[in-house]
């Protein structure tokens, strides 16, 4: 495997600046271009297995993560409360505090479950309605050390593709194992590997709430999706999240550096703690079940990951570049630079207007022109899926023999459609 930190910088994919501030990477072009690739291909995942999509504000009142439980059992991973309106000194806020600073407080988000579960009770819920999946890919922010930081895989701020799923006592196991089901799928066209499947439970630990009865309860349905997946696991008590147990999927770097990258957790607490309810075929009020689900976890770990893994040579579908003309002397250079400014179509349809760049395309200059960078340029041409050279009888007869690097099985189960206007270009 290789070192995502220096491949990601090699490549100009992503960076980080000590003014921004450690753990806050940035994204430059050729990352961004892979991330908008991996977040689609989630999204329409996710929109074929009857997901609806949402967006959530990243900050909330301090309020909603006191009744979520966060605030007294996950306070540590949180940044600080923000006072927004303070009152007068001496003058009784909105929640009873006085002085300076005692208005509303807003805190960034280190979960969405909250955001969703006050969704879920926004109006009321039937039983037809069930299960309401519901997803979002959005900002949330985790007050990490300075000693645990690295790379794109422990960060501050992040971008997760989280999922949650209100479903009936009936449906919850059925929904977790297609959720698992999904995260496999998704996963083995991603070329991501896992390590171990791991079921985290809690431990004696003062930090998990809820009744012993929610924890058996959920645990049992957990070990049967195991079970009925067929899927080998590890049981690790003291993994689990405050509010439940969870499927973690691990991975681990070239260092043998273990994370989690994605998970399938059933939650029986915070549909308590927020009053969820649904009306029954009976007439009666019910209580539903949450289920939450990550496929690939943060866009940030996930990128790490990857890079990890192909050492910078994505499938053509994800690479930041897709094509790359090489003119092998200065009379290729024009032709190479038109074939990379010709019309093509995007990934969304639209048509580029030709004299345009397209801009997962680009033309390499004449070997020898510019020694700056040599080496990193060297890299990123050796890293383009598509690589037509433009010799002088080839350019005579109009064509470009698309020279490929090793291709990695995976990426055949997601090549998709709007990558054919450039294998044709190439």
């Amino acid at each position: 495997m290789y070192d995502h930190r220096q491949l990601g910088r090699e490549l100009q994919i992503f960076d980080t600046d000590p003014l921004i501030g450690a753990g806050l990477p940035y994204w430059l072009p050729a990352g961004a271009a892979i991330r908008h690739a991996l977040e689609e291909y989630v999204r329409e995942l996710e929109r074929r297995a009857g997901y609806q999509h949402v967006y959530s504000p990243v900050l909330a009142k301090r309020e909603l993560y006191e009744l979520s439980g966060h605030w007294e059992h996950y306070r540590d991973g949180m940044y600080p409360p923000m006072a927004v309106d303070p009152v007068a000194e001496g003058d009784p806020g909105p929640g009873g505090d006085s002085g300076p600073g005692g208005g509303s407080q807003l805190v960034l988000r280190p979960s969405m479950c909250p955001h969703h579960a006050v969704m879920f009770r926004s109006r009321g819920r039937s039983y037809r309605e069930l299960p309401l999946r519901m997803a979002e890919l959005g900002g949330q922010y985790r007050a990490e050390l300075s000693g645990v930081l690295g790379g794109l895989t422990r960060v501050r701020g992040m971008q997760l593709n989280d999922a949650h799923i209100f479903c009936t006592l009936e449906q919850a196991a059925g929904e977790a194992a297609s959720a698992l089901a999904m995260i496999r799928q998704a996963h083995e066209a991603l070329g991501i590997e896992p390590a171990r499947y791991r079921l985290s439970l809690a431990s004696d630990s003062a930090k998990y709430v809820g009744s012993a009865q929610m924890w058996a309860d959920a645990t049992a349905m957990l070990r049967d999706v195991l079970a009925t997946s067929g899927i080998d696991y590890e049981v690790e008590e003291g993994e689990a999240a405050f509010y439940g147990p969870k499927i973690d999927v691990q991975v681990a770097d070239s260092a043998e550096r273990e994370a989690s990258i994605a998970t399938v957790q059933i939650d029986f607490y915070q549909p308590e703690r927020f009053s969820l309810e649904y009306v029954g075929p009976d007439g009666a009020k019910h209580r539903p079940v949450m289920v939450h689900r990550s496929i690939i976890g943060s866009a940030e770990r996930a990128v790490g990951h990857l890079l990890d893994v192909y050492g910078g040579a994505f499938p053509p579908w994800l690479a930041p570049v897709q094509l790359v003309a090489l003119p092998v002397s200065e009379a290729q250079l024009a032709p190479a630079e038109a074939g990379h400014r010709a019309g093509t179509t995007s990934r969304s349809g639209e048509r580029w207007q030709p004299g345009r760049p397209h801009p997962r395309a680009q033309a390499s200059p004449v070997p020898g022109r510019d020694r700056r960078n040599r080496g990193r340029r060297r890299r990123s041409i050796n890293q383009a899926p598509r690589r037509p050279a433009a010799a002088a009888d080839e350019r005579r007869r109009g064509t470009y023999p698309n020279r490929q690097p090793g291709q990695s099985p995976h990426h055949r189960a997601v090549e998709r459609a709007e990558c054919r206007s450039l294998n044709q270009t190439a």
